[in-house]
């Protein structure tokens, strides 16, 4: 169900024209007015969820497997070096329009675009009493 004020509702559901890459009863896969780098494109859901703790893995898993066609579609006509895929949850981890949706970045040698962060250390046994807390979760 569409939320009434949400842009990706709106661009999903055909309300905001998009350079539409791919649509189908599910999903609408169009390109980013704002791209990271050349091609840079998202999939969005036409139902509104939130975000991935919002999603039902049924609609996740159809997504993904959307992501994979659509990702070698990408590389096959922009000759891309790699690509990111990128999902923001909550405003701490730069989600910054709050209805669920999978990035995909095509990536270039001295592209110049950042996606990373700092290896942190671990302790084996902490890894492992953390595993065993989230595995009894699921």
């Amino acid at each position: 169900m569409a939320e009434k004020d949400c842009i990706f509702c709106k661009i999903a559901n055909g309300e905001i024209p998009s350079a539409t890459i791919y649509e189908n009863s599910d999903f609408r896969v169009f390109l980013d007015v704002a791209p990271a780098n050349r091609g840079h494109a998202l999939i969005v859901p036409k139902e509104h969820f939130k975000d991935i703790f919002d999603i039902d893995a049924v609609t996740a898993g159809k997504l993904f497997s959307l992501a994979t066609e659509v990702a070698r579609a990408m590389k096959s006509v922009l000759n891309c070096d790699g690509m990111n895929i990128v999902q923001n949850n909550g405003i701490v981890a730069g989600q910054t329009v709050f209805h669920f949706h999978l990035h995909l970045i095509p990536r270039y040698e001295n592209d110049n675009v950042n996606i990373g962060w700092q290896p942190g250390d671990s302790v084996s046994s902490e890894l492992q009493e953390l595993a065993k807390e989230i595995r009894n979760k699921i």
